[in-house]
C-alpha cells in the first residue's frame, strides 16, 4: 500500500528539484501536508521561491492555481465573490471570487486586516463559501498555501489566533546553502529560466482523484495506543508551560497525529513510530503557541520551547 505512496512521493520531489533548488525538508513537509489534507504557512524572506514551489506544486498535482496578492484595501468579497445584478434575468447570480479554484495562494496574508483574513476561515475548515445565506461548495481537492515575510512588520496585521489554528503546518523557508546558490546561479548560466514553468515541463505526477485514494490509504496507517497518549502529554504539557500564554489546541493535537500518519506512510510504513510525530511538532505547533512578553524578552522562541516540551515527555517503546 505505502510503497506505491513512497514512489509518488519521491517523483514529486525529484519533478520539483528541477526547479527548486535544495529545500528537502520544506518539500516533504509541503507534501505531508498536502496528503493529509491540511493547509500550511509558508514564511521566509523575499527571493527564496515562495511563489514558484506554489506553482511548482500544482504542476505536479495537475491542479488549477490562483494567486491573490493580500494588500490593505482588499476586501472579502475579492476573495470570496459576491452576488451580482443581472438586467436581463432581473435577478441576482453569483460571482465566484479567485478562491474557487484548487490550490489558492494567498501572498502575504498578513498584510490585510483580520476581517479580511477571516474571509478564509470557512473556505479552509469546511471547503465552502457561504454569501447572503447561501452556501457555495470549493472543489473537493482544495489547498491553501498563505506566505508570511518574517522581516517586515509595518503595515501588517498578525493573524489572529483562530486564523493561525486553521493552517496545518506552519514551514519556514529558509536561504539556500552555498552549493545551492551555486548550482542556481549555473543554472541561469546555461540558459535555463526557472520561473518559467511551461519551459520546465514539469509532469503530472498524482492527479486530485488520487489523492483522495491516498489519503484513505494513509487513514489506515496503524497507531500504537502509547503514541496517542505521547500527543496528549504534549499538547496539554504546552497549556501549563510557564512561557506561554496560549498553549495548543485540540485540533493541534489532530493535526500532529495526521501529519504523523502522513509521515510514516509517505516513508514507506503502515505504522507510526515517534519520530514521525516528533518530526512534525516544531511546524504544527510553532504557529498556534503565544509566547508570554517574559519569554519574548529572555529570547525564547516557540521553537526551542517545543524542544523542551519534547524532552520533558518519555518517548513511547
Amino acid at each position: 500500500m505505502n510503497t506505491e505512496l513512497t514512489e509518488v512521493a519521491q517523483k514529486m520531489k525529484t519533478e520539483l528539484a528541477r526547479v527548486i533548488v535544495g529545500q528537502e525538508e520544506v518539500i516533504e513537509e509541503l507534501l505531508i501536508a498536502v496528503f493529509s489534507g491540511g493547509h500550511v504557512l509558508l514564511e521566509g524572506v523575499p527571493g527564496v521561491a515562495k511563489t514558484l514551489l506554489a506553482r511548482s506544486l500544482a504542476a505536479t498535482l495537475g491542479v488549477g492555481f490562483r494567486r491573490i496578492q493580500f494588500t490593505p484595501d482588499l476586501m472579502p468579497a475579492d476573495i470570496i465573490g459576491t452576488n451580482v445584478f443581472n438586467p436581463a434575468k432581473r435577478s441576482f447570480q453569483f460571482s465566484p471570487g479567485p478562491i474557487f479554484t484548487q490550490l489558492l495562494f494567498a501572498d502575504e496574508i498578513n498584510r490585510t486586516p483580520p476581517k479580511t483574513q477571516s474571509a478564509l476561515l470557512e473556505a479552509m475548515q469546511e471547503r465552502q463559501v457561504t454569501v447572503d445565506g447561501k452556501e457555495h461548495p470549493l472543489p473537493e481537492f482544495f489547498f491553501v498555501i498563505a506566505t508570511q515575510n518574517p522581516i517586515e512588520y509595518e503595515g501588517t496585521y498578525p493573524l489572529p489566533e483562530a486564523q493561525s489554528d486553521r493552517f496545518m503546518m506552519k514551514i519556514f523557508i529558509d536561504y539556500p546553502g552555498m552549493s545551492e546558490e551555486k548550482d542556481i546561479l549555473k543554472r541561469y548560466h546555461e540558459g535555463r529560466d526557472l520561473m518559467d514553468l511551461e519551459a520546465m515541463n514539469l509532469q503530472v505526477v498524482i492527479a486530485p482523484e488520487r489523492i483522495r485514494a491516498a489519503r484513505e490509504q494513509l487513514a489506515g496507517v496503524r497507531v500504537e495506543e502509547g503514541l496517542f497518549d505521547y500527543i496528549i502529554k504534549l499538547i496539554q504539557e504546552s497549556r501549563q508551560s510557564p512561557w506561554l500564554s496560549l498553549g495548543a489546541s485540540p485540533r493541534a493535537a489532530v493535526h500532529l497525529l495526521l501529519a504523523g500518519k502522513a509521515a510514516a506512510g509517505l516513508r514507506g510504513r503502515e505504522f507510526v513510530i515517534p519520530d514521525d510525530i516528533k518530526s512534525a511538532m516544531r511546524p504544527v505547533l510553532r504557529h498556534r503557541l503565544v509566547l508570554k512578553p517574559e519569554a519574548e524578552l529572555e529570547g525564547r522562541t516557540p521553537d526551542g520551547v517545543i524542544a523542551e516540551l519534547a524532552s520533558s515527555i518519555p518517548i513511547p517503546r
